[in-house]
């Protein structure tokens, strides 16, 4: 549902522009402002999940979301918007991460791959799934029909959720970090809201140095408490071991690159190209063909071919496939457009298997939790970060009160691809046989 929401959205962007006479770039707002609120608020939710029970803070999670979706629809201007995905963006804070606590927690080692691949499918078929979703609803009722569709789809979860999902017991994690999460909270909104406003003219740049002097500040006396907190929000300790220090820095590359993707195609395609909200919508469900025909295939390539090298071939792949987009104009055939988003689809599924599975391999089973907390934020932070820099690319391109022609999105498009590539450094650095106890890989 979240994942939905969100690509949902993106689709409604040029809509939602001209319904609040707001400039498109602009609306990225809507999308950064709830990203943040997930990175703020997910490191809570390994805590709260084992002191008051995975399912309750789960069920408790979709009603805040679903509160936020109401308040969204009935947003008259950007700022109520931003102010309501801030409250969607905590209840999706608790959802993820608890049920990504169950399934690793749950499943065992020689599952997790087939596990892994099944809880992507959510993140990497929503976004697909949403963008013609929005475009259907668009054609037939107005904008905050985006947001109201969520209630009674999220009203048959939690029904779900209840008749199917165990109770587990809670346990007593011991005290809350609040001065880590204070911390923690300060730098990364320093951080993505300077990135977010770059560009954009909309802090004094005096201001937005000291607002960064004042997160980095931040950061560093985080880092100086967690290591004298027996259970720090967010344990950075766990960086010591490689494979998991790979899949968040290689990983937080990557979601740089297509992060921006979601808030760049939609504007592309309906801005640039004239397409309709319906049009664009439904192109992008050919990147669908590609997730799932990737998802049976992970496990038998990672047999075979081990970690790196899946890691190494398949994120080439998503970097070359998210710059293409930028080449788009009036005469591209729309097979083609659609060929491209499918093999985009089938690589980041597989990339995207890989490095979260891989995040775990050497991880010891008391400390999971801690690590699907802190896996959890740095993905935020990268799309966060995604967004912002593709809306600062796009700015760039267009200059000042330019139109948004389909030729100035080739800066951002080549802009993205190539942050993506650079998680290639990070993944030649594995050994060649990283988490072959997992892959089952006879490589050395």
């Amino acid at each position: 549902m979240e994942f939905i929401d969100s690509t949902a959205l993106s689709t409604a962007l040029p809509t939602l522009a001209k319904a609040f006479d707001a400039d498109p770039v602009h609306l990225k707002l809507a999308l950064t402002s709830y990203i943040l609120a997930l990175a703020i608020f997910i490191p809570i939710s390994g805590w709260a999940a084992e002191r008051f029970e995975p399912r309750r803070v789960f069920l408790t999670a979709m009603g805040v979301f679903l509160l936020g979706s109401a308040l969204c629809g009935f947003s008259s201007n950007l700022g109520e918007l931003v102010g309501a995905r801030i409250v969607q963006g905590i209840g999706g804070a608790m959802m993820t991460p608890v049920a990504r606590l169950i399934v690793v927690g749950s499943a065992p080692r020689e599952d997790l791959i087939r596990a892994m691949g099944w809880f992507t499918m959510p993140a990497l078929v929503g976004p697909l799934v949403g963008p013609p979703l929005a475009g259907f609803v668009l054609s037939v009722a107005d904008w905050p029909w985006i947001f109201f569709i969520n209630l009674p789809i999220g009203l048959l979860g939690m029904i779900a959720v209840i008749r199917l999902v165990p109770r587990i017991p809670a346990v007593d994690p011991g005290p809350f970090d609040i001065g880590g999460f204070l911390l923690s909270a300060a730098a990364i909104t320093g951080i993505v809201v300077v990135a977010e406003t770059a560009g954009l003219s909309l802090l004094p740049l005096p201001l937005a140095a000291g607002v960064v002097l004042a997160a980095l500040a931040c950061g560093w006396a985080y880092v100086r408490l967690a290591r004298r907190t027996p259970r720090p929000i967010l344990n950075l300790d766990l960086l010591r071991y490689p494979t998991f220090r790979a899949s968040l820095l290689g990983g937080t590359l990557v979601r740089l690159g297509i992060g921006a993707s979601p808030f760049l195609m939609p504007l592309l395609l309906q801005v640039g190209l004239g397409w309709s909200p319906l049009q664009a919508g439904w192109v992008t469900l050919a990147g669908g063909l590609g997730v799932f025909v990737a998802r049976p295939f992970a496990a038998p390539l990672l047999k075979r071919w081990g970690f790196r090298l899946v890691l190494l071939l398949f994120v080439t792949l998503t970097a070359l496939l998210t710059a293409a987009p930028g080449f788009f104009n009036a005469d591209t055939p729309v097979w083609l457009i659609m060929a491209l988003l499918a093999g985009a689809g089938f690589a980041r599924s597989s990339q995207f298997i890989a490095a979260n599975t891989i995040a775990y391999a050497d991880v010891p089973q008391d400390q999971i939790a801690q690590a699907s907390t802190l896996s959890a934020v740095t993905q935020q932070i990268g799309l966060a970060m995604g967004v912002s820099f593709g809306g600062l690319m796009l700015h760039l391109a267009r200059g000042s009160g330019g139109q948004l022609t389909a030729d100035r999105f080739t800066l951002p498009y080549i802009a993205v691809g190539a942050t993506t590539l650079l998680a290639v450094l990070v993944y030649w650095r594995l050994d060649k046989d990283a988490g072959a106890a997992i892959s089952g890989s006879k490589r050395a």
